[in-house]
């Protein structure tokens, strides 16, 4: 059962917001035209798939708010970043932008960063400390909240 939420919030969440909407946003005449765009978008596809499976397993949860990990994630890519999983969807969007030198890829890649900026700082952040105490306070201290 975990698999199928699992499954379905990576579908209704990343998957819309990282393909579904750039995917409507490119221009129905547009090629891609730079193979530049493929780097970060197969990186980000890669960081996105591993930040999912370290919340099925590591977690025991989703990367649903509905349904958020049972433990606090801090293996594999969590070990760099406190959100990886956002920094992978913003390397695809970058990806789709680059490839397709479509304007308005680059204005929903930056909205979708900064939406998902304040959403880590007034919500997930809050939710962590409330939820995970002095485990997340030790995590915080540790590692950036992106990577720099």
């Amino acid at each position: 059962m975990l698999f199928f939420r699992a499954l379905l919030s990576f579908l209704l969440l990343p998957g819309i917001v990282a393909f579904v909407v750039p995917a409507l946003l490119t221009p129905t005449t547009a090629q891609s035209r730079h193979l530049l765009g493929l780097a970060p978008f197969v990186a980000g596809v890669g960081l996105l798939m591993w930040c999912v499976r370290e919340f099925y397993v590591a977690g025991k949860g989703t990367l649903a708010p509905w349904d958020p990990p049972r433990h606090l994630v801090v293996s594999g890519p969590y070990r760099f970043s406190r959100n990886p999983m956002y920094v992978g969807v913003a390397l695809i969007l970058i990806g789709w932008a680059l490839a397709f030198s479509a304007r308005g890829l680059w204005v929903y890649a930056l909205i979708v960063i900064v939406a998902f900026h304040l959403r880590v700082v007034l919500a997930e952040e809050p939710w962590q400390a409330r939820t995970f105490g002095a485990e997340w306070e030790r995590y915080r201290a540790r590692v950036p909240r992106w990577l720099f």
